[in-house]
């Protein structure tokens, strides 16, 4: 279950950012994630929206690989609270390790509240209803009994079976369009329903934009090169910023 909000005190900087797949500790972007977490400390509240780990194998296999990067974390979240919601490529991140690095694992949906303005928070894939391949192969993978039994696997297969089905994954995309790939705008309405007051920022599709919609307004985060990210800052209103 996702903690309870924070207090409903004023907040003076909220940052959110998604989809970084930091690959290993070695490439470029990784120095654009220290910039950013430099820049966080100041903030009040960190959001990650999934995906800030190309892969995630499991505790015991993947935290090794990326010591540096929960370095960062580790120091991050002793001065600010930092909140980490899973992504399709993350999602085997367990609370008790996020705890241990000093931040908050919650769920998706997660409702924001501000001082002005409540924000719907999610990845974004279970909006991509279009994709009914990856949605049920989602419903396997990320079934509680499957991810138990992978866990548990030798590493060696752990990292078999992960290369096996990112090639996979990777052919079935080039045979579908852009719009199936992308939110269906009805899965976006029904979920907004629930939350009439509020507005709505995700990631996962990697098309950085703004949306404005009668009722609400869609932010869509984008991804991260290894040469520019962008983040979305909240104080008395909501900005787009890049980190370079």
């Amino acid at each position: 279950m996702s903690p309870a909000n924070p207090p409903a005190h004023p907040i003076q900087q909220i940052l959110i950012i998604a989809d970084l797949h930091l690959a290993n500790d070695k490439e470029q972007k990784n120095h654009l994630f220290a910039q950013f977490c430099q820049q966080a400390h100041s903030a009040d509240q960190v959001f990650i929206l999934g995906d800030l780990f190309n892969t995630w194998l499991g505790d015991d296999l993947s935290a090794p690989h990326y010591a540096h990067i929960i370095s960062l974390l580790k120091t991050l979240g002793q001065k600010t609270q930092v909140f980490i919601m899973t992504g399709n490529r993350d999602f085997l991140l367990t609370p008790k390790f996020v705890h241990q690095i000093g931040c908050q694992l919650i769920d998706s949906p997660y409702l924001l509240e501000t001082a002005g303005q409540q924000y719907v928070l999610t990845h974004g894939d279970e909006l991509c209803t279009d994709d009914t391949a990856y949605q049920r192969m989602k419903s396997i993978l990320q079934h509680p009994i499957t991810k138990a039994i992978f866990v548990r696997l030798a590493k060696k297969w752990r990292l078999q079976l992960s290369g096996q089905l990112r090639q996979k994954s990777l052919k079935a995309q080039q045979n579908k369009t852009r719009a199936i790939m992308n939110v269906n705008p009805e899965a976006v309405n029904q979920l907004m329903k629930k939350y009439p007051n509020a507005d709505l920022i995700h990631g996962h599709t990697h098309r950085l934009n703004t949306h404005i919609g009668q009722t609400f307004t869609r932010y869509v985060l984008g991804d991260w090169s290894q040469t520019q990210g962008n983040a979305i800052e909240i104080t008395q209103h909501l900005n787009r910023l890049e980190i370079r």
